[in-house]
């Protein structure tokens, strides 16, 4: 049986187009618009294992990939017409509230749900730390809302309670409502259907489970983090229900520039100005690094925009924790000079010098 074609549908129906066809064909043959006729009764019957078998995703699921009905294995609420009168015509502005006089019926809610876990989703949150903390390692702390299992009912949604009368279906087991000009008859779901009530409503939770719960998280930071880290701690998400597992929360890290230092990998790049004097005749640069100040030792004749290597004063690495290095590039910058005895000992230097362009 070909549960697409029977609704007039093509595979891969959505699942509104499959509840208006569903709406428009039960209307045409339900057993109550055309009494004794059989046929029609049995066609109703396979529509309505159609559309419960394509509306229920695991059902449909199962179906696409073998081709066959997937036997429901739920015990899924029964019900009866205790009365009908279906002399309002069956098509105009009624038509269109079939699928609500049945909606209770074929897909109850609440406690006597499906009940099968299912699992809590996952936050996201961002931190910001500074260069130098990023180098070190902090601990910070992000503020969360979250949904949390309900403590007193242990995430059920109900609690335990002496055994009594059943105050939802007087005791009887089932229950009886009326829609329009039909009366509808099922299980009580508070007590499953023994009129005796073991279990009440959680007040804390409203029967849902779970809690809304604004906290704390604590987040380490590891040293050497970079810029748009993602770290994840487990389980700090939103609860899952029916036992479901529950959400991790990700936190992505922005870490601020540093006005002195850039890094590329595990190394870190700085500039050092050099004075004439420095660069010539050589000598030692006191400079800062993420570990604290440092000395450079300049050989003479150094010239601009010579690099030199400091060994692991870099960045420590997030996978052994070894450090990169820091590479230092010297930039000469010229003095201004305003005194006549500095302009003289510069000419002179320039002519003791004078085959320097040439070279």
């Amino acid at each position: 049986m070909d549960l697409y074609a029977l609704l007039g549908l093509a595979p891969g129906a959505s699942i509104a187009e499959i509840k208006r066809a569903y709406r428009r064909l039960a209307r045409r043959y339900h057993p109550g618009i055309n009494p004794g006729d059989r046929a029609a009764e049995a066609l109703f019957h396979r529509i309505t294992e159609a559309y419960e078998t394509l509306t229920d995703p695991a059902r449909r699921q199962q179906y696409d990939a073998g081709g066959k009905v997937p036997v429901n294995s739920a015990t899924g609420a029964s019900f009866e017409f205790a009365g009908f009168d279906f002399s309002i015509a069956a098509h105009g502005a009624q038509a269109a509230t079939f699928t609500e006089l049945f909606a209770e019926v074929l897909h109850p809610v609440g406690p006597g749900d499906s009940g099968r876990p299912e699992a809590g989703a996952d936050l996201h949150a961002t931190l910001s730390v500074t260069f130098l903390e990023s180098m070190s390692g902090v601990h910070r702390q992000v503020v969360v809302t979250r949904h949390d299992m309900c403590q007193p009912c242990r995430g059920t949604g109900s609690v335990a309670t002496p055994e009594g009368r059943c105050p939802h279906c007087h005791a009887t087991g089932s229950v009886r409502w009326a829609r329009g000009h039909m009366v509808f008859s099922k299980s009580c779901a508070a007590c499953g259907g023994s009129g005796r009530q073991r279990h009440q409503r959680c007040a804390v939770c409203g029967a849902h489970g779970r809690v809304v719960r604004t906290e704390g998280v604590s987040v380490i930071i590891p040293p050497g983090t970079v810029d748009g880290t993602r770290l994840r701690i487990v389980e700090k998400g939103h609860a899952g229900r029916h036992g479901g597992r529950t959400g991790d929360l990700y936190v992505v890290i922005h870490v601020a520039p540093h006005p002195l230092f850039r890094r590329e990998g595990d190394d870190l790049h700085t500039v050092v100005p050099l004075a004439i004097h420095e660069a010539a005749l050589g000598g030692r640069v006191e400079l800062e690094t993420p570990q604290g100040p440092a000395r450079l030792r300049v050989p003479p004749g150094t010239q601009s925009g010579q690099r030199f290597r400091l060994r692991e004063r870099g960045a420590p690495s997030r996978r052994d924790g070894r450090r990169g290095d820091l590479v230092v590039e010297v930039r000469l910058m010229l003095p201004k000079v305003l005194d006549e005895r500095s302009k003289e000992l510069l000419r002179e230097f320039g002519r003791l010098n004078s085959d320097m362009r040439r070279k």
